[in-house]
């Protein structure tokens, strides 16, 4: 039968049916064959044009080229789509062409004949080919689509950070564009997203799986309600219970307040992710929109808890915040709006970044976002102060309110007001920026306010003498009040440097939706070990970053400095001078810190900072020597310590207080209240006198002259008892009086007494003088006159000059 077949066949194709084709005719085959060389050139032109904008991608730093890119892609798409469209026709009748051949002989059979035989191979050539010319047409065309898929990604996330990009006004008919006539890509995206959404859910209510569906999300609805109704419930039963009675109760109850919505929510959000994960996987878009979701739902749950906790309706007498109970009820509904509005545009937002919306779609969600919320930001301070005009005019007491309170609601209103204004001319991106950035620095601030206040009342409760676990470290460690003060002080301030830290790093490096604890950890960690010093990396915003942390830095060691003098040192050490030097070093190695850590935000590396030391090294060998050199003496001073501040010392015939040892030199205050500044190099190279080193002591001396017919007796118990009750005389070392000398002008006694310090000396001094000449005249004992001394000298000569002329 297929033999005969054959024959037939090879028949129709001698007697020309169908009728055989003109000598310049080409038959279908042929054509095939010779458009194939045309259809290659095509194609590789193609790619050439794809290869081309993949490099102009990498190139490109603005929207308008990622614009003209994408709009390339689609050109080269659809022209390849066309080039497959136009194939087809080739392939059906290259298909017709075999089929009328049929199947190749089986093995054993009649052969086929020569003519049947190059026909099939021709055939079969040309059909591989074009199918080749089709596969290719195909790849490249998906591949173009990709790489436009890619490109509208970029633009997506380049438009989170372009804020100058203007996108249009929210009242143009281009930002309405999307929604009036979405892009066919994102109808297709979000169909097939809500088609998987779809799925999940009908499959969550099956029969095998409703029960449990039902059971999971009421869990989930209890603990989000009554659950963390009765854990707040519980808790302050427990602080009224336990806590000691101050301000720790409140602050624990806010923080606690916030905390239990935050791990409400967080518990219910993951038992709704298992309600439909147990029914099947998710795919990868429902599983990084889920991820997403839960992230963003976590944010938002701060948002309502710290809310709740600083309005604190249900224990208006708990309110950390002085307010007003009109004004907390009527703010009552802004942090759980704020909360949903956020959730439920974060997720629109969410679907967007899933399914790779398009540059328009996602602006126009972008701009509804921002509208929204600056709405209701604006409406905040409003209310707040329409509800205090309200109790103003019906005469009830009204707090005056803080400076803080009123430059809070100030920055909240003036963002608002340029957040719509941006809006309205056309700035979605920095609108979107100004929203987000507003509401994680509200959180920032707000968590970093509740925290402080919790560790230090928990600082000053743990550490209290009148409560228990104060008293227990009293007992158990032998500490006394002043012990347990300290270390209140102590700890308290570590905690606040701490959150002070963490709150820094938040505001500059966190953002709303996408910052973690750990991750802020993490950075405060690269920050302290300094590997930004690791590459040079200076641009704009980390100018701006190292500008914040140095003014930040010196704030931060200036209240330190303040604390540590004021505060904790004179608590634990009584030495003025000891207490001098370590904040003196302690303000030197900070300002070190603050710098090193500001060449970190730079992201300088140490061996660029080779120049700069060789630089240094030749200026000291010319004319930094001496700078050098006194600040080398100072750190000297500094740790030797043979000259501290409150020491009198005398250096170079004067005489004075020290009061401040700087790095190059210190200030010494002389007896009529100036300051001499003397370089510290020559407190090291000179020879210096300590009065107060070793020993504070003053010594009294006071040498007097009397006549030879004077009785020693009678004036050394005058002199002893002058000394002796003067107030300021110490008893022990006892005063004593010497005799000093005997010559021709008389006799010369003095008196030596102790005080209290050498600054005493002076002034007690002249009083002792005045009391001693009172003393003397009053027993009738004269001093030696000087005209007394001379002429006794002068006698003395002439009586000489007489025994020699006699002689």
């Amino acid at each position: 039968m297929m033999k005969s077949l054959q024959i037939l066949l090879l028949a129709f194709l001698l007697l020309g049916f169908p009728p055989t084709p003109p000598a310049n005719a080409a038959t279908p085959a042929a054509a095939a064959v010779d458009n194939q060389p045309d259809t290659a050139i095509a194609l590789k032109n193609y790619q050439k044009q794809l290869d081309t904008i993949k490099q102009q991608v990498s190139k490109a730093h603005t929207d308008n080229q990622l614009s003209k890119l994408f709009i390339a892609t689609q050109a080269l798409a659809i022209d390849l789509e066309k080039l497959v469209t136009d194939l087809q026709p080739e392939q059906e009748k290259l298909r017709a062409q075999l089929e009328v051949l049929g199947p190749e002989p089986a093995p054993g059979a009649m052969a086929e004949t020569a003519a049947v035989a190059k026909q099939r191979t021709v055939l079969d050539s040309s059909k591989a080919q074009l199918d080749d010319a089709v596969k290719r047409s195909q790849a490249i065309r998906a591949n173009a689509i990709a790489l436009g898929q890619q490109i509208n990604d970029l633009r997506r996330v380049a438009f989170k950070t372009q804020l100058a990009l203007n996108t249009g006004s929210i009242l143009s008919s281009d930002f309405w564009g999307a929604e009036e006539q979405p892009p066919e890509e994102d109808l297709n995206r979000f169909s097939d997203f809500n088609q998987q959404m779809l799925q999940i859910w009908e499959t969550s209510w099956q029969e095998e799986w409703r029960y449990g569906t039902v059971g999971l999300l009421g869990l989930a609805v209890v603990i989000w309600s009554l659950g963390r109704y009765s854990v707040e419930r519980f808790l302050a039963w427990l602080c009224i219970r336990y806590l000691p009675d101050g301000r720790l109760r409140r602050s624990f109850m806010a923080l606690a307040t916030a905390m239990i919505t935050l791990f409400a929510v967080t518990l219910a959000l993951n038992l709704i992710e298992l309600t439909f994960s147990r029914v099947q996987e998710f795919s990868p878009v429902v599983h990084d929109f889920a991820n997403g979701v839960k992230q963003l739902g976590v944010f938002c749950a701060l948002i309502a808890g710290l809310g709740r906790a600083y309005l604190s309706l249900n224990r208006p007498s708990w309110r950390l915040a002085h307010m007003e109970n009109a004004v907390a009820s009527g703010m009552r509904y802004f942090p759980p709006l704020l909360a949903a509005l956020a959730l439920a545009f974060g997720s629109i937002e969410q679907i967007n970044n899933v399914t790779g919306a398009s540059l328009k779609t996602t602006v126009l969600g972008n701009g509804l976002v921002s509208t929204l919320m600056a709405l209701v930001l604006l409406a905040i301070p409003l209310r707040a102060r329409h509800i205090r005009h309200r109790l103003v005019r019906n005469g009830e007491h009204v707090e005056k309110r803080s400076t803080l309170n009123g430059v809070a609601n100030l920055l909240i209103l003036l963002f608002s007001v340029v957040i719509l204004l941006s809006l309205l001319i056309g700035y979605v991106a920095f609108a979107r920026f100004l929203v987000y950035q507003l509401i994680w620095i509200a959180l920032v601030l707000m968590a970093f306010y509740f925290l402080v206040l919790f560790t230090t009342d928990l600082c000053a409760a743990v550490f209290s003498p009148h409560t228990t676990c104060g008293r227990a470290l009293k007992k158990s460690l032998n500490f006394k009040d002043r012990h347990l003060e300290q270390l209140t002080i102590i700890f308290t301030a570590i905690s606040k440097c701490s959150l002070l830290l963490l709150m820094i790093v938040a505001l500059l490096n966190g953002s709303f939706g996408t910052t973690t604890p750990n991750s802020l950890i993490e950075k405060i960690i690269a920050i302290l070990s300094g590997e930004g010093l690791k590459r040079l990396n200076i641009v704009p915003s980390n100018l701006l970053n190292a500008v914040i942390i140095l003014v930040i830095g010196i704030y931060v060691l200036r209240v330190t400095q303040r604390w540590l003098s004021h505060e904790l040192l004179p608590k634990t050490i009584s030495d003025i001078g000891i207490r001098a030097s370590l904040v003196t070093l302690f303000s030197n190695v900070g300002y070190v810190l603050i710098i090193l850590i500001t060449l970190a935000t730079l992201g300088i590396q140490w061996n660029n900072l080779a120049w700069i030391v060789s630089a240094l090294s030749v200026g000291i060998g010319f004319g930094l020597q001496e700078i050098v050199k006194n600040f080398i003496s100072g750190l000297i001073l500094l740790t030797e310590r043979p000259v501290k501040v409150g020491d009198m010392i005398g250096i170079g015939g004067v005489e004075g207080d020290v009061r401040r040892i700087n790095v190059r030199a210190t200030e010494i205050q002389l007896s009529d209240r100036s300051t001499m500044i003397v370089p510290n190099s020559q407190l090291i190279s000179q020879n210096v006198r300590n009065a107060t080193m070793g020993n504070a002591q003053g010594v009294v001396t006071i040498a007097l002259t009397f006549p030879v017919n004077i009785d020693p007796e009678l004036v050394r118990n005058i002199l002893l008892e002058a000394y002796r009750e003067y107030a300021a005389i110490l008893e022990t070392p006892a005063p004593y009086v010497r005799f000093s000398q005997l010559g021709p002008e008389g006799i010369i006694l003095s008196v030596t007494g102790y005080v209290a310090s050498p600054r005493m000396v002076g002034a007690t001094k002249s009083d002792l003088l005045f009391n001693i000449l009172k003393m003397l005249r009053a027993q009738q004992v004269n001093l030696s006159k000087p005209q007394e001394v001379v002429f006794m000298k002068q006698r003395a000569k002439e009586l000489i000059d007489e025994e020699e002329h006699s002689s």
